[in-house]
């Protein structure tokens, strides 16, 4: 596969869905592979915004204090642990929990972050999402092979700019040169 890292594997990379994705949680979503080894993969969707909570709920739940009413869109990070809270973050930061994905980012899920976020001390680039989309060992390859997902270089814009479900969808498509109209649900088959 053309987006494999140097370890064989998908961390760092984007899984565009299919057009004929039948779970409707994952219908035109983009996800942002964190961690992906023989032991499964963890991403997070990157084009889904929860409307029903906000940055200041959640800091407001956690009792952590804001001087400023700094807006961050919530991500819909994927059905895993729906309740669960992570950054997607730029390297300028990194803590004893962070994961290190590749050079450019990090996953952190602690408190720390959320309280330097909220003082807009922290990282320069950020995505919150709550909970994660997750594969068992060998599932995201066999998903691959059925085409139920493209994968695709990620970059600093797909990830964090803030853009529509279908805008963020269509432009991960056309950044590997696929026409949207062309996609179809035997892609990949000789």
């Amino acid at each position: 596969m053309k987006y494999l890292n140097n370890t064989g594997y998908l961390s760092g990379q984007l899984l565009i869905a299919m057009p004929q994705m039948q779970d409707g949680r994952f219908n035109r979503a983009v996800v942002y592979i964190c961690v992906h080894n023989d032991q499964g993969a963890m991403g997070l969707v990157i084009n889904r915004h929860i409307k029903t909570i906000t940055f200041h709920d959640i800091l407001d739940q956690l009792k952590i204090a804001k001087d400023q009413l700094v807006k961050r869109p919530i991500h819909f990070g994927g059905p895993v642990e729906a309740n669960r809270g992570f950054v997607l973050h730029s390297l300028d930061y990194q803590e004893t929990g962070t994961i290190q994905v590749n050079n450019q980012l990090g996953l952190t899920a602690s408190l720390e972050i959320l309280k330097l976020i909220a003082d807009d001390k922290g990282p320069k680039k950020s995505l919150l999402a709550l909970g994660y989309t997750g594969w068992g060992a060998h599932q995201l390859e066999k998903e691959l092979q059925e085409n139920v997902w493209l994968a695709a270089q990620a970059d600093d814009s797909l990830v964090f700019d803030n853009l529509s479900v279908d805008e963020k969808w269509s432009l991960a498509v056309q950044r590997i040169g696929i026409s949207v109209s062309k996609l179809a649900s035997d892609f990949g088959h000789a």
